[in-house]
């Protein structure tokens, strides 16, 4: 007798789990569709909607302008994409887009471009599992976005920026928080200036990516800051990266590029501050220059090392480690530095030029065990490896490995440098 009562029961779930999950399209369906406001506007007109929320998902397929003035939401109904542009020109402004899909697969995204000349500004794009995402879309303009992803684990999330076959794009002044990475693939000659990235996985990802310019962006609280991978002439300029204290995070990373520049950069208080292998051919240098590197466990870790780096000018403060080889691999010596500022060194500025009297060197002793032996990792700066190097400083047993030469470092601190 009791079997009627348990499949009614079990009825009544199944229905209640459907009406839950039915509730995000019913309630997008109880808007007035955006679509059809698009469509009702002619190429080369102004849709002005009126403030409110509206249905999606929706297709801008030529040239016109959409401004919300801030006061209009796009809800996606939890299916695929919110606003779709595949037109050339368009300009979307002022708008919150809201509630995508959920498929990595699909890449259900905020805003999907793939035109070229188009401007995205000003809008809000949020509980949107991937951002904006450009698929071989060229000379577009994203500018001051906000942009969050669906709550989930981090690497679950989406990319906030992605870029897919698309160049000469600018990115700028864009406002990242709880996404999964900003990320150039196979997307040359882009420019990503200015943009606030928090609590995000890679904060920029390059991949293939050459000749892009990442310029004056704060990035804090992320994993890892800036990675270059397989992407050459990649220039750095003016970023502050701060906290990126992830079990392998850096706040920036050079891998298998050549002809880098890194310069102006702080990068504070982060696992490790450089991360760099050596180009495939030493000639094809990357330069660091003038950059901060202060209260990290490493400044700089090299893997691999052969030559390939000029490091010039930089300034290494409070850091566990200066520098360091990863498993004690390579030879940073075969770099070129000069002109750094270490807050460690000994000697003196008798003449008062600014410049060290003595080389500043670097020699590997006790710290070498942490180096080659990855298990020892958890006892750097211990107690024990400093009394073991301290005693190996004061009578080595064997003559040290010399990791580094700067012949002329700065006495001073430079100047404008916190």
């Amino acid at each position: 007798m009791a079997y009627p009562y348990i499949a009614r029961c079990a009825v009544v779930k199944i229905l209640v789990f459907l009406f839950l999950l039915a509730c995000p399209l019913a309630a997008s369906a109880a808007y007035p569709s955006f679509q059809a406001l698009i469509d009702a506007t002619p190429s080369g007109g102004t849709l002005h909607p009126k403030p409110g929320a509206y249905a999606g998902p929706a297709l801008i397929s030529r040239q016109i302008i959409v401004d919300g003035g801030g006061k209009v939401t796009v809800d996606g109904g939890g299916t695929g994409s919110v606003l779709i542009i595949n037109a050339n020109g368009a300009v979307v402004r002022g708008l919150r887009l809201t509630n995508s899909g959920g498929s990595h697969d699909r890449v259900d995204t905020g805003i999907a471009l793939t035109g070229n000349g188009n401007s995205i500004e000003d809008n809000v794009i949020d509980d949107a599992l991937f951002g904006i995402s450009l698929k071989q879309a060229n000379q577009n303009i994203l500018r001051r976005n906000r942009i969050r992803s669906k709550p989930a684990e981090l690497a679950m999330r989406g990319e906030a920026i992605r870029l897919w076959y698309s160049m000469d794009n600018r990115v700028e002044g864009n406002d990242i928080d709880q996404a999964r990475d900003v990320t150039l693939m196979n997307s040359p000659r882009n420019r990503i200036i200015g943009n606030l990235i928090r609590n995000s996985r890679y904060g920029i990802h390059l991949i293939f990516s050459p000749d892009s310019v990442i310029e004056r962006n704060r990035l804090d609280h992320n994993a890892t800051g800036i990675i270059v991978l397989n992407s050459d002439r990649v220039k750095l300029l003016h970023n502050r990266i701060f906290h990126s204290l992830g079990v392998s995070g850096a706040g920036l990373a050079f891998k298998m590029s050549a002809e880098g520049l890194a310069e102006g950069n702080e990068v504070v208080h982060c696992a490790v501050g450089v991360l760099a292998d050596s180009p495939i051919e030493p000639a094809d240098k990357t330069l660091l220059r003038g950059n901060r590197f202060a209260h990290n466990a490493i400044g700089i870790q090299f893997s691999g090392e052969r030559g390939g780096h000029i490091l010039h000018n930089n300034s290494f403060e409070n850091n566990l480690i200066h520098v360091s080889m990863m498993f004690g691999s390579g030879d940073a010596n075969k770099n070129d530095w000069r002109g750094n500022h270490w807050d460690n060194y000994e000697g003196f500025d008798r003449n008062h030029d600014g410049v060290g009297d003595t080389p500043y060197e670097i020699y590997a002793y006790a710290d070498r065990i942490w180096m080659e032996i990855p298990q020892a990792r958890f006892f750097r700066n211990s107690p024990v490896l400093e009394l073991l190097d301290f005693l190996e400083r004061l009578a080595p047993f064997s003559a040290p490995d010399r990791i580094l030469r700067d012949p002329a470092p700065l006495f001073n601190k430079p100047a404008g440098r916190r």
